[in-house]
């Protein structure tokens, strides 16, 4: 079989849907390796994920090739893609990023797409009224011209029938998974290399996220007044956001206690989520959540926000809060911290939770999906 992708977030994002679509794309190579793989993305970009591409022999790399496709890569990505599918005898195409080519129904192949989130439509405040006029557009599109839809989350399947009138049965749940090297096994001189690396101290909560408003990093910085003198370690891209968090930050004299990383690698990360003592994600909402997963799988205990999809991620020994009350999130922090067993225990449940999001899992279901 030969499955395309829409690989732009693979190469050129960082987080969230790039994470995912660097996941879905080598667990795919690993498990199913005598599929023919063929990406599409507007650029390449210099970093690991093309480095392990480069070596592969099964995936192709399409890229715009015409003066005019290179001067307008959009363009190319919502329009020129579709032709060069029934060239490259394309079986399925798989938008990973909730859209799909705008001209896609001339393509005689199955076609797929992810749809992680209908948050701006949930929470338009947080979106600029034109960002949010062309997600829609995107969305709306992707779901009505796709042979199936994959949502993230059931509360991401019920947001897509709410909004867009799917039908149900059009629309598969299909959970994230988060990158091998969660599963690997880290050497001791390997731990204490990241440790001196970014200078971690011995105990540490940790918040893993894009620091943008809809995150609500300052929940957790407002509960570091509450609890004991343990330092918040921050790794994310930084939005705008950021200075609302710094303005608390300097009022409240917490710059010794909030510590910004910078150029966390996929292979430092992974140790980092180790060496928390507590994972703490009081989003105000997702489509999943992928660094609970990330945390989950290295047996360190979660605190995040209760209802919507947080459950499905964090399964029934997660500690869940409203994401805006900084007491119950102190007080949740500190019985944590002060409970050792209790601690422990908490994190043994959630790995063994964590167990079903396997890439090998994940994998099997995708392709089930394509074979069908």
């Amino acid at each position: 079989m030969n499955i395309a992708f829409d690989a732009k977030r693979a190469y050129l994002n960082s987080s969230g849907l790039g994470n995912y679509s660097r996941t879905l794309i080598k667990s795919l190579n690993k498990y199913y390796p005598t599929n023919q793989y063929t990406l599409f993305t507007t650029r390449q970009a210099e970093n690991d994920f093309q480095k392990y591409i480069s070596i592969q022999k099964n995936i192709s790399v399409l890229e715009p090739k015409s003066f005019l496709d290179k001067k307008i890569r959009a363009r190319w990505r919502s329009y020129g893609i579709t032709d060069l599918l029934t060239e490259n005898n394309i079986d399925v195409y798989h938008g990973l990023s909730n859209e799909l080519p705008f001209n896609i129904k001339k393509f005689k192949g199955k076609k797929i797409v992810t749809v992680h989130d209908l948050i701006f439509l949930r929470y338009p405040k947080l979106y600029p009224l034109i960002d949010s006029k062309i997600y829609n557009k995107k969305f709306r599109h992707a779901c009505d011209i796709s042979d199936m839809i994959i949502a993230t989350s059931e509360e991401t399947k019920r947001d897509i029938e709410k909004y867009y009138f799917i039908p149900e049965n059009k629309i598969n749940v299909i959970y994230q998974s988060c990158d091998e090297n969660y599963y690997r096994e880290y050497s001791k001189e390997e731990i204490q290399n990241v440790i001196t690396k970014h200078q971690l101290p011995d105990n540490f909560l940790l918040y893993v996220g894009t620091v943008e408003e809809r995150k609500n990093l300052l929940t957790i910085v407002k509960a570091l007044k509450l609890v004991k003198d343990i330092p918040l370690i921050v790794v994310g891209k930084k939005l705008k956001y950021f200075n609302t968090v710094m303005e608390y930050v300097r009022e409240n004299k917490l710059k010794n206690r909030v510590i910004f990383l910078k150029d966390v690698s996929n292979i430092d990360l992974p140790v980092i989520y180790r060496m928390a003592k507590i994972f703490i994600f009081p989003s105000i909402s997702e489509g999943f959540g992928i660094p609970i997963i990330e945390a989950l799988t290295s047996k360190t205990p979660v605190i995040t926000t209760l209802g919507g999809c947080f459950p499905e991620a964090g399964g029934p020994h997660s500690i869940y809060i409203n994401p805006k009350d900084e007491n119950v999130l102190a007080e949740k922090i500190n019985f944590l911290l002060s409970a050792e067993s209790d601690r422990k225990q908490i994190a043994e449940n959630g790995f063994e939770y964590a167990k079903k999001f396997h890439p090998s899992t994940i994998t099997q279901q995708l392709m089930s999906l394509y074979t069908s």
